[in-house]
């Protein structure tokens, strides 16, 4: 994993598209940070494609449309709330609830400023494909997966059914719900987004089964469907106690954030961030491009401005 790199847009699409580690922009300022008479911009990118796709968009119109320079720098997803909190990113996109930063950084330090609605709700489940869930419909409660965990031992499970997730750095309380649940389950993690989605892509393809930590909005259930396996159902709270949480993931509006300096001074390219807003279906559309057509974000971006100039042109008044 590389550490305090600074990655241009065409480094970060790059790491992004190969599933490499995020760089840690805690300490180091953008390129473009301070250069006078320059109108730029830095955007936060997550490791993901959704993530990923709100980056493409705003970048291509910003530059494009409004006349910015953009840097792109990747930044997992805790560090990029003390990036952003020190100017060295203006804005994150995507963010899926940090109950802690919020408190540290816009109620209490007021460093960072809500940003608004992405428009997207994002919701983490566990998932196995809907052909396995097909062959045995009781598969999709969690009081039932016991009876199932010899389908999932893998060579890294320990003898255990395997639980696949993604990256280390994700919010995940798959761990906890495995212990307080009482599952014969290990949690094996893929190290990426795009390490898993391949090994679910091989697995699907010899329709074998497999249990994941999943989400959505995601491309790959229009290439995999999935079907979510039913934990107990998530009651507001019920997550407090990361040690003891035994209850589903909530369904969360994701959320944009900005630098507090640059919501009241980044003038043309603030406002638009902060008027950024579009669907699931506009996210998912951008993110198979890239991920599955292996197209270029800036050219996948291109594509999907040409063809929606009614969602976008409202972001710019």
């Amino acid at each position: 994993m590389r550490r305090r790199t600074t990655l241009p847009a065409a480094v970060a699409v790059l790491a992004l598209a190969t599933g490499c580690g995020a760089a840690d922009m805690t300490k180091q300022a953008s390129p473009f940070a301070n250069a006078g008479g320059t109108k730029s911009v830095t955007l936060s990118v997550q490791s993901w494609v959704g993530a990923q796709s709100n980056v493409a968009v705003a970048q291509y119109i910003l530059e494009h449309k409004l006349g910015y320079r953009v840097d792109t720098v990747q930044v997992d997803e805790v560090p990029a709330w003390d990036a952003l909190s020190q100017g060295r990113v203006d804005a994150l996109l995507e963010d899926w609830g940090h109950p802690d930063q919020e408190k540290r950084y816009v109620a209490d330090k007021k460093t960072i400023t809500p940003g608004g609605d992405l428009g997207v709700t994002g919701h983490i489940g566990w998932f196995v494909p809907t052909y396995l869930a097909k062959e045995h419909p009781d598969i999709t409660d969690w009081r039932n997966l016991d009876k199932y965990a010899s389908l999932f031992r893998t060579a890294e499970s320990g003898g255990k059914g395997q639980l696949m997730d993604g990256s280390p750095s994700y919010v995940t309380n798959d761990k906890a719900l495995v212990k307080n649940l009482k599952l014969d389950y290990q949690v094996v993690f893929a190290g990426s987004e795009a390490a898993q989605i391949t090994q679910m892509k091989q697995f699907a393809k010899e329709k074998k089964p497999f249990l994941t930590y999943w989400y959505s909005p995601q491309w790959l259930f229009e290439k995999v469907p999935m079907t979510e396996v039913k934990l107990p159902p998530y009651k507001e709270g019920c997550d407090a106690d990361p040690a003891k949480v035994a209850c589903s993931y909530p369904h969360t509006p994701l959320q944009k954030y900005l630098n507090t300096d640059f919501a009241k001074t980044g003038g043309k390219a603030a406002a638009f961030l902060k008027r950024f807003r579009w669907t699931t279906e506009d996210q998912n559309e951008v993110s198979l491009m890239i991920a599955d057509r292996k197209m270029d974000p800036q050219d996948a971006a291109k594509k999907w401005v040409d063809g929606h100039p009614d969602v976008w042109k409202k972001w710019l008044s």
